[in-house]
Parts: structure tokens; sequence; C-alpha cells
């Protein structure tokens, strides 16, 4: 007979960056809710990475060795695939937890059984650990609800790790889309919202680390990552204002792609920017107006 499905399948994608990786894990393990189970998904990882993950002999937790991709959703998804628990949670190797973070989320999955997923707040931490004390933006406080526009507008953000999704959820809308290499799991977040509402939990239950080794750091394949995302979007949108907003929000983030390629590149590569980005975003005429003025004309 096969054992029972845990309460919550833990995902977590490494590769390397064992400094991180090991408070990661201690963070899950101090969880005072002990029905989990682990999924590690290894992209491909080093010889001491390799060896740690092998050190870890607790039945709960599970490890998968894939080939090298470089892409986060595939590692992610493939550890999806995996997992048996009725809730999903979501780490990366570099987070780390409050000791609540499970019980938090199942309280509120027990209360709210229509939310079938929910999202807590997030403090940041520095690379040896410490808290950074930041201003909370008003973005980044939890709502409860209906929240697919905040977050098409990013109105309303949330932290991958925050987020306890029920896994029939996640199964429905096909897990993370293997296609964006930026912006993947704000991507997971919108198709999340549109399928149900979120329980919004305002206590910080988890914690991203600030430090040199992100792999977003490539700030222009991000920008146009967040590109497709808005054109994702823009193209599958049932409603009229939903597709302006991701009008709104690609012609903002050429914008800043344009910049950026203006700076590194010179202003042929700004203006290619703007002329492919054109066919969502000609209507802006006031978010482009003096920006398109300023990246057209030459350097003095």
């Amino acid at each position: 007979m096969s054992a029972a499905a845990p309460a919550v399948s833990v995902i977590l994608p490494v590769y390397d960056r064992l400094q991180f990786l090991v408070p990661a894990v201690e963070s899950v393990f101090a969880q005072t809710v002990g029905d989990w189970e682990l999924v590690i998904a290894d992209d491909g990882s080093s010889e001491p990475t390799r060896t740690w993950l092998a050190s870890l002999r607790d039945p709960r937790v599970r490890v998968l060795s894939l080939a090298h991709s470089a892409n986060p959703s595939r590692v992610r998804n493939a550890a999806l695939a995996q997992a048996r628990g009725r809730s999903v949670a979501f780490i990366d190797s570099d987070d780390l937890w409050a000791t609540t973070h499970l019980e938090k989320h199942l309280v509120a999955a027990h209360e709210h059984p229509e939310r079938r997923w929910s999202y807590s707040a997030c403090g940041r931490i520095d690379a040896a650990g410490r808290l950074l004390h930041e201003q909370q933006r008003p973005e980044r406080v939890p709502r409860d609800g209906w929240i697919f526009e905040r977050l098409l507008a990013r109105r309303t953000v949330i932290a991958m790790p925050a987020v306890v999704a029920a896994r029939e959820l996640l199964a429905g809308i096909g897990g993370f889309d293997e296609e964006l290499p930026f912006g993947e799991f704000h991507d997971l977040c919108l198709r999340l919202a549109l399928q149900s509402p979120a329980t919004g939990i305002r206590e910080a239950l988890c914690f991203v680390r600030a430090h040199d080794e992100h792999y977003s750091a490539n700030r222009g394949a991000a920008f146009a990552s967040w590109m497709r995302l808005y054109a994702k979007h823009a193209s599958q949108a049932q409603k009229a204002n939903h597709r302006a907003i991701c009008e709104r929000m690609h012609a903002a983030v050429a914008l800043d792609l344009a910049r950026l390629r203006r700076a590194a590149s010179g202003r042929a590569a700004a203006l290619e920017t703007l002329r492919s980005a054109n066919v969502f975003s000609w209507r802006h005429v006031s978010l482009w107006g003096r920006a398109v003025f300023d990246l057209a004309r030459p350097r003095r």
C-alpha cells in the first residue's frame, strides 16, 4: 500500500550556491508542520552540491537529478510532476521560510476552502542572512480575493517563496511557462488569479535574499521576457480592460528595454526595440511621446 499523500509538496530547484542552499533546506526542516515532502530538482549542480544533497537521509526528501538546462521553469515543472501533496509550496535555493510558514498557509486554506491559493508578505535578507529593514511598499501588501487585475498592472507583487497553492489548481493551469526565462512566477500567479481568489497573509512568512548571484541579473533578457509575458496575456485576454492593461505594461517595459539598449548599443538598437513593440503600444501616446523623442534624437 502506498503512503498517504502529504499535506504539502515543497518544490525547490537548485543549481549550486551551496552556501545558500543549506539554510534554505534547514528552514523547511524547521517548520512547525511536519506533514510535507521536499522535492529538490537539481539542475546539474557540481560535485560538492550533489554530495550534500545525497547526504539528506530524511524519507520526506526526494532529489531529482536533471541535465543542466538553465531554465528555472523547466526545473520546477520537473519537480511539480513528481509532487504528491494536496498543496504545493515554493522555495528557491537562496530563500528562507519562517518556522510557521506552512502552518499558517494550511490554516488559511482550512478557513477559506473557496480560495485555492494563498500568499504572504515577504521580507528581504542580505547575503549573510541579516534582515534588511525596508519600508513596505503598497504593492507588497497582501490582499484577499480576486487579484488578477492588480497583478496584471503590478499593483500587487508576490514573491516566489510566499505562495502555497492547491496541487490540482497548479496542474489545471499547466505549471510554469518554460518559454519565459524571466517573470515566469508572475505569469504563474496571473494564471492562478484567473482561476481562484487568493488569501493574503499580511505577516512576513518568508525572506528573499539580496546577493550578487541572482539569475535575474541580466536586465536586458529580463525586460524582453516581460514583454513576451504581456504580449501573451494580451493575446489571451477575455476583457478589453485586461487587454488595455497588457498593452500599457508592454509599452512601459519596451521603453525600459529601449533605454538599456540605447546606453549599450546606440540609437539604432533603441529604435528597433520601439519599432518592434509598436504593435502593442501605439495608442499610449502620453507614455511614449517625450521618451521616444529622447531615445530617437542623436547624442551631442
